[in-house]
């Protein structure tokens, strides 16, 4: 007998609207530090319902240790993720961190392996701190109070480079540090913005190179010197070239990602002396989005981003020949790491697998697992797998996304549809591993829709610059249109149950399209989103102000402060008629609560119902796994009132 969970759901939301009649029912407390501003109460028996799909874990890539070759990973058996290590293949996972908050990264020293450096915030805020992991205990290195981002090691493990705020809490200083040694902290070099970054040593560690990002477009090198922090400009900044990662081989030789000359982000060498980039040869027409050294420079393993699929590959730097891995699975590949010794490390994750270790030996191309993440018990190779969606837009541009269908057999007739719109904006939704959200087509037969639309990143630098600055911004929303037309025809997709979510930017996109499109809408789920351009750009944290303005705009120039003015929600907040829920981060630094609160205000104002779920404890987005339940709880019973059930009100 096959179990209605759509009709269980169904009957717990009734259960939970009348929760002050029905005081039998018994229901589950938001956690400590998070408010659900008008969400019904949660039914404990949603919660049971729903918890297989809660438990899943995932395995994060951090690298190798050099001492034991055991993979150092990041994963979730408690409420944040903490660091782990695996001795072999399929070996348990020892937990070597126990922090409140999350472990945002962590390397053990190349070479010496004889410590460990992790970047941890407190509360979502990013304003993250370096500290020395020793016996479960952390050590600070760092202020405590600036934003610091940890940068590369030197070949010999010795010293750590990492850039700091502590200055004047806007510009990215870079500095050095021996972790050992707390006293040997130093800064190298003074600069001026918020998106410096050293981002790797010469082999002599005399000098390093330095990446100034103006934008997703430019990205600025300089050679810097670590004794005076001078530093000596490479290529033409004139132009708008843009540098992915860069490492310098055992040779010298300066390895990089860059789009000169091309659409793509290629693999290729940068003279370090004139700054002359020289792709290597027979590239697909994909981005490169990540590549690792070998430790004798003999090889370089990268991958491409081929329609959101990642292909590993390995070049033979003597030859130029590059094979490809072909039994990796597909799915996508992050943290891509190699070892001293050769092997190649990374995570991978795809629709039927939550994000796992996997290495690569590089002579045989022989693939090893190393985990097998947990998924509550639920067999993933049942979980629907995306097809890709293509359509051309408004003015012709061709626009894609991924489409998650429910089962026909399970599910007959026409399906509800929920469309999910990435942040960024210059992000990408790629196929990986839904986590709870596999819960909406496995057992609710809820379709769900990933749209990439102009402005993405992974379909060359033409297509990413498509919606920059407040004159190009909205249409990027008109191609939320060109999808919708393109779906509610699909004879599997009920026209009339189409909700609509997403986060950051496309929080933004989540408010804009109930503007232009709401008549095609049940409701939205609106996070952490953009509200007002002009309120957004006065009141995100300095250190990032003038990275967002080359994206949306400039609010000081008047001409394009009335257009970031006429384009923002907040102006047309009459215009939405729609149920929303908005979700906020307290502690965000990038989308203030701010913009969410005065969304809330003007909505409920203009009588528009309205959840405000607030988590005291976040940033910009929900990490901490009881957070992340209850917001999707809520969710759920608010699918449920707008989408699944029979009142479109």
């Amino acid at each position: 007998m096959k179990t209605n969970w759509v009709a269980i759901v169904a009957a717990m939301t009734v259960a939970s609207s009348a929760g002050a009649q029905d005081k039998a029912a018994p229901t589950i407390a938001p956690p400590a530090a998070v408010t659900g501003d008008g969400v019904p109460a949660i039914p404990a028996a949603l919660a049971a319902a729903t918890r297989p799909y809660l438990e899943y874990r995932a395995a994060v890539f951090e690298g190798w240790n050099p001492k034991t070759k055991a993979a150092l990973i990041g994963t979730n058996f408690g409420n944040t993720r903490q660091l782990h290590e695996v001795a072999t293949p399929m070996g348990s996972r020892r937990q070597i961190s126990f922090e409140t908050d999350t472990i945002a990264s962590g390397e053990v020293a190349p070479a010496k392996g004889d410590v460990i450096v992790v970047q941890k915030d407190v509360g979502g805020s990013e304003f993250w701190q370096l500290y020395t992991l020793a016996d479960g205990r952390l050590t600070l290195l760092t202020d405590g109070k600036s934003r610091n981002q940890m940068g590369p090691w030197s070949r010999d493990g010795q010293w750590l480079a990492y850039s700091s705020t502590r200055r004047n809490g806007t510009d990215s200083d870079l500095y050095l540090i021996d972790p050992r040694d707390p006293k040997s902290d130093r800064m190298v070099a003074k600069v001026t913005g918020g998106g410096w970054r050293v981002m790797g040593f010469t082999p002599d560690g005399t000098s390093a190179l330095v990446g100034q990002y103006q934008s997703i477009n430019k990205t600025d090198l300089f050679l810097m010197d670590i004794e005076s922090g001078a530093m000596r400009p490479l290529g033409d900044h004139k132009k708008a070239i843009s540098y992915g990662e860069a490492r310098f081989a055992k040779d010298g030789v300066l390895w990089v990602t860059s789009d000169e000359g091309s659409d793509f982000q290629q693999l290729g060498t940068v003279d370090p002396s004139s700054g002359v980039f020289t792709p290597v040869p027979g590239q697909a027409k994909w981005d490169i989005e990540q590549f690792g050294l070998s430790a004798e420079g003999d090889f370089v393993a990268f991958t491409t981003n081929e329609a959101g699929v990642s292909r590993l590959s390995i070049l033979d730097t003597r030859t130029n020949r590059i094979r490809a891995v072909a039994d990796v699975p597909v799915g996508v590949i992050t943290g891509l790491k190699v070892a001293p010794w050769g092997e190649i490390g990374f995570s991978l994750a795809s629709a039927r697998s939550a994000a796992d270790i996997y290495s690569v030996d590089p002579k045989t191309l022989k693939v090893t697992r190393w985990t097998q993440s947990e998924t509550g018990g639920l067999d993933p190779a049942t979980n629907v797998e995306p097809e890709l969606v293509t359509v051309k837009s408004f003015d012709g541009e061709t626009v894609s996304g991924f489409l998650y269908r429910p089962d026909p057999k399970k599910f007959p007739g026409k399906r509800p549809l929920i469309v999910d719109i990435h942040g960024g904006p210059e992000s990408q939704t790629r196929p990986g591993f839904l986590g709870r959200a596999n819960y909406y087509p496995n057992e609710l037969g809820v379709a769900l829709f990933y749209p990439n639309v102009r402005g993405s990143s992974g379909y060359g630098k033409r297509f990413v610059s498509l919606d920059n600055g407040p004159f190009k911004r909205e249409d990027s929303v008109k191609d939320i249109g060109a999808f919708l037309d393109r779906l509610t025809t699909d004879p599997q997709i009920d026209a009339s149950r189409v909700g609509e979510t997403g986060g950051s930017y496309g929080g933004y996109m989540c408010y804009a399209s109930a503007i232009r499109y709401g008549a095609r809408f049940r409701g939205g789920i609106c996070q952490r989103a953009v509200s007002g351009f002009v309120s957004l750009l006065e009141h995100t944290q300095s250190y990032r102000r003038d990275l967002r303005r080359a994206e949306y705009g400039d609010e000081r120039d008047p001409k394009q402060r009335a257009k970031l003015i006429a384009i923002s929600p907040v102006t047309h907040v009459s215009e939405i008629k729609i149920p929303l829920v908005i979700v906020t981060g307290g502690n965000d630094p990038r989308v203030p609560p701010s913009e969410s609160e005065q969304m809330v205000t003007a909505l409920r104002g203009n009588g528009v119902p309205v959840w405000h779920v607030l988590a005291a404890d976040e940033g910009h987005g929900y990490v901490k796994k009881d957070n992340l339940d209850y917001q999707f709880w809520a969710s759920l019973l608010f699918w449920q009132k707008n989408l699944l059930g029979t009142d479109p009100k």
